[in-house]
């Protein structure tokens, strides 16, 4: 009864994989083939180059993403400039309501004349940042 007991007991460590990795293969590389398997390697963001070379071997899906620095940083200035742009709407509207109260309609009437001549110019500028913004979209999110 004792021998029973003895083999059910737990002795640590991990439990062993159903179909272990025991073949092993070495191949050599030149230098540039070496690198341009390691910028593969990297684009994939596999975890190990093992599972990245037993990918390519067997065709198994591997998805590749490359991310461009100066699409990415375009993209969030663009965003920035475009929340900006809605502070000015906002401080706009400020404007208007503190003319109002702080002038006589004359002259608030002239400073917001003038007001409207360059909330005329930012209509175009909002209108070439939609144009630049769908143009960026077509070349380079939507591939």
């Amino acid at each position: 009864m004792n021998e029973n007991n003895n083999n059910k007991r737990n002795k640590g460590g991990r439990t062993p994989k159903g179909d272990p990795s025991i073949h092993r293969h070495v191949f050599r590389l030149t230098d540039a083939e070496n690198a341009q398997l390691l910028s593969l390697f990297e684009a994939s963001r596999m975890p190990n180059k093992a599972k990245f070379i037993i990918s390519l071997l067997f065709n198994k899906e591997m998805k590749s993403v490359k991310i461009d620095k100066g699409k990415i940083d375009f993209y969030m200035r663009l965003t920035s400039f475009h929340s900006q742009f809605r502070l000015v709407g906002v401080n706009y509207n400020q404007i208007v309501k503190l003319l109002y109260r702080h002038f006589s309609e004359k002259k608030a009437a002239a400073f917001l004349y003038k007001l409207e001549k360059q909330t005329a110019e930012m209509a175009v500028l909002c209108q070439k940042i939609i144009q630049i913004t769908e143009e960026f979209e077509e070349k380079y999110l939507k591939k």
